[in-house]
C-alpha cells in the first residue's frame, strides 16, 4: 500500500497523525544559514532534521520548500529585465532547480530511517509573505501550477497549500495542486478570532483535509472551535524577530522557553483535532512530546 493510502486508513478509522515540526525557523536557530533554504549549502543539515522528526516519530515528513517561490528572488529587483542585468546568471533557474533537491533530500531521510511508509507533504505557500494578505497577487495561477508540478514530478506523496492567508489565492493554489492528482491538504493562517488572516472566515473548500496553523496556540484552538470541517491544526511559538525570510537574514521565532514541549503537547491536547503537529519555534523535542502524550 502507498505511503498516503496507508495515512487516509489510519485518519478514517480516526487515529492521530502528527505532523513533523518547523524546518525553517529550526534550521536557522541551528546556525544554518538562510540562503536558498540551505538546500544548495547545508543540504546534510536540511537532511538531519529531517532524520530527527522521523526519529521522533512523526507520521508527515513536509519538504523544505516553505515560500520556495520565484518571486522570493525577483522582489529585490526593479523588474524582470534588471534581474537579469545584474542578478546572478542562474535566478531564474533556482526555483525548478531547488524545489526537486528539496524533495530528494526529504526521500533520502526517509529512507535512511527506514521509514519508507511515512508520506511525503510537498509544500505550496503563499506568493508573498504569509502574514501580508494585503500582498496576495489577484492571479498567480501560472507560479501555484508551476510549484505544484515540480513536487509531483519530484515524487511526493501529497501536497499541503499552508499558511494561506486569503480565500482567493488558497482557491488557486487548490486548483494548481489538483490538477497534479495528488491528494491536497489545505491550511490556513489565522487570527485571533478564528478567522483567517485577511479576516475572511475560513472557506470550506474541496480539500483532503482543512487545517490551520502559524498562529499562537490559543488562536488555532479558536479557529478550530469555530469551523467544525476542520480537521486539526499546528500552532507556532514564540515571538516573530524579522526582517524576512530572504537571502542572508536571520528569522525567528524567539521566547520559545515559553512553550516547553510538555506545555505545548498539553495545550494541543485540548484541541478539537485529528491532525496536528509545529509550526515556527518548535523543535523535534516537541514532536516527540505530541506522539507521546
Amino acid at each position: 500500500m502507498q505511503p498516503y493510502a496507508m495515512l487516509d486508513e489510519r485518519l478514517r478509522r480516526g487515529e492521530r497523525i502528527v505532523l513533523d515540526g518547523p524546518m525553517g525557523s529550526e534550521l536557522v536557530r541551528r546556525g544554518v544559514r538562510w540562503r536558498d533554504h540551505g538546500l544548495r549549502t547545508d543540504a546534510a543539515a536540511v537532511q538531519a532534521l529531517h532524520s530527527e522528526y522521523l526519529g521522533a516519530g512523526c507520521d508527515v515528513l513536509r519538504t523544505n520548500t516553505f515560500g520556495l517561490n520565484r518571486r522570493v528572488y525577483e522582489n529585490v529587483f526593479r523588474d524582470q529585465a534588471h534581474m537579469r542585468h545584474i542578478g546572478a546568471p542562474d535566478l531564474e533557474q533556482r526555483v525548478p532547480m531547488l524545489i526537486p533537491k528539496a524533495v530528494e533530500v526529504a526521500r533520502a531521510a526517509r529512507s535512511a530511517e527506514g521509514r519508507e511508509n511515512v508520506p511525503i507533504a510537498g509544500v505550496m505557500s503563499p506568493l508573498e509573505h504569509c502574514f501580508r494578505p494585503d500582498l496576495a497577487p489577484a492571479d498567480g495561477a501560472a507560479e501555484h501550477t508551476e510549484i505544484a508540478q515540480l513536487l509531483a514530478d519530484a515524487g511526493v506523496d501529497l501536497l499541503l497549500l499552508e499558511s494561506m492567508n486569503t480565500a482567493r489565492e488558497a482557491r488557486t493554489a487548490l486548483t494548481a495542486a489538483k490538477a497534479t492528482g495528488l491528494p491536497v491538504w489545505l491550511s490556513f493562517v489565522v487570527n485571533a478570532e478564528g478567522n483567517v488572516l485577511s479576516g475572511e472566515p475560513v472557506p470550506v473548500l474541496e480539500a483532503d483535509a482543512l487545517l490551520v496553523n502559524c498562529a499562537p496556540p490559543a488562536d488555532i484552538k479558536e479557529a478550530l472551535g469555530k469551523q467544525p470541517v476542520l480537521k486539526g491544526g499546528y500552532a507556532h511559538i514564540g515571538k516573530f524577530d524579522p526582517p524576512s525570510w530572504k537571502f542572508e537574514f536571520f528569522p525567528q521565532f524567539n521566547c520559545t522557553e515559553d512553550w516547553p514541549a510538555p506545555r505545548y503537547a498539553a495545550a494541543v491536547n485540548g484541541w478539537d483535532a485529528q491532525i496536528v503537529g509545529c509550526c515556527c519555534g518548535a523543535t523535534p523535542e516537541h514532536i516527540r512530546a505530541l506522539k507521546s502524550s
